[in-house]
């Protein structure tokens, strides 16, 4: 009977003692062994085994091996992707496909067609776990925009005082912001995921904000409720509270983090939401952002140095919750 191995030529990114390129620095180099048969998760990355022996004469010859799954993008699905954050985010993600393979959960058929229609956007709700399921299933990482959303009562005339709201049945802030993350969280921790980004909105700390008392509602408690139970998860966590949401150009103010609303009793409450959708995606690649929580406003652009280092703006955060 013949046997037939198989053999499988292997990338192995490594440094060391490299040639010096132009620039005067070490270069990096791919090197291919021989090594055991790959195989290809459902997710399409590449899982490598590699032979103990050549790994140990490449430490010997000076070289420190490097796991070349690292390169492989991370998966990330974005909840919320119909929204007006969300939909940034999603697009971010899919302008960084080196970097991230993006997928969008999205509440109905008109929204995803609103995002492109694209195969990678899901169509469930978030109040249904089940629903939910099939967009969650091997995502490294998880980024929720969800939200419940007051609605403007008819007949407001503007003579006699402020306008009246009101929350869809079934899309109140218990129903969305609360049982709805809580489905989130408890679905991704049980896929194994590696970090997950809450998006909610500063004023949590005072129970007679405003927004409470929108559709009587009360959207911070339970947005609030949804956060605390993120940060008991186990799971690593970074929430991101808000300020007031603008619909401006990103990346050209500077960011401003801080905690317990102290950011509320400032001039600097507000926000651009592409700043808001960076920084969502940015927490997915430093460790500092991890098992954080923290308020985000904005000096008036053309004030400070627009933000750009943002492994120093986590860095900053001290608060776990």
């Amino acid at each position: 009977m013949t046997t037939t191995a198989t053999v499988t030529r292997v990338p192995l990114i490594f440094s060391g003692h490299f040639p010096i390129n132009k620039s005067g620095c070490a270069s990096q180099s791919t090197v291919y062994f021989l090594g055991s048969s790959s195989s290809t998760s459902s997710a399409g990355r590449s899982l490598f085994s590699s032979s103990p022996t050549t790994t140990k004469r490449l430490r010997r010859a000076g070289f420190t091996v490097l796991a070349s799954n690292s390169m492989a993008p991370s998966i990330v699905l974005v909840t919320g992707a119909g929204g007006r954050t969300g939909s940034i985010v999603y697009k971010k993600l899919k302008e960084r496909s080196e970097q991230y393979v993006a997928r969008g959960l999205v509440r109905t058929e008109e929204s995803k067609e609103k995002i492109g229609g694209a195969e990678d956007v899901f169509v469930g709700d978030i109040r249904e776990s089940e629903s939910i399921f099939p967009a969650i299933q091997g995502i490294d990482s998880l980024i929720i925009l969800t939200s419940g959303v007051p609605k403007m009562k008819p007949g407001f005339d503007p003579s006699k005082g402020r306008p009246e709201f009101y929350f869809e049945d079934g899309a109140f802030p218990e129903q969305v912001d609360w049982i709805g993350q809580k489905n989130q969280i408890d679905a991704a921790k049980a896929a194994g995921v590696k970090q997950i980004v809450l998006v909610g909105s500063m004023g949590g700390t005072d129970l007679n904000h405003p927004l409470n008392s929108l559709g009587g509602g009360n959207i911070l408690v339970w947005k609030r409720k949804a956060e605390q139970y993120l940060a008991d998860s186990g799971v690593p966590y970074t929430i991101i509270r808000a300020g007031g949401l603008q619909d401006k150009e990103g990346g050209v103010r500077e960011l401003i983090v801080g905690k317990d609303d102290e950011l509320l009793q400032t001039e600097t409450r507000t926000i651009a939401r592409a700043d808001v959708a960076e920084v969502c995606i940015q927490a997915l690649q430093y460790e500092e952002a991890q098992f954080k929580a923290f308020d985000l406003a904005s000096k008036p652009e053309g004030t400070g140095t627009a933000t750009n280092d943002f492994k120093s703006l986590f860095s900053q955060v001290t608060a776990r919750f």
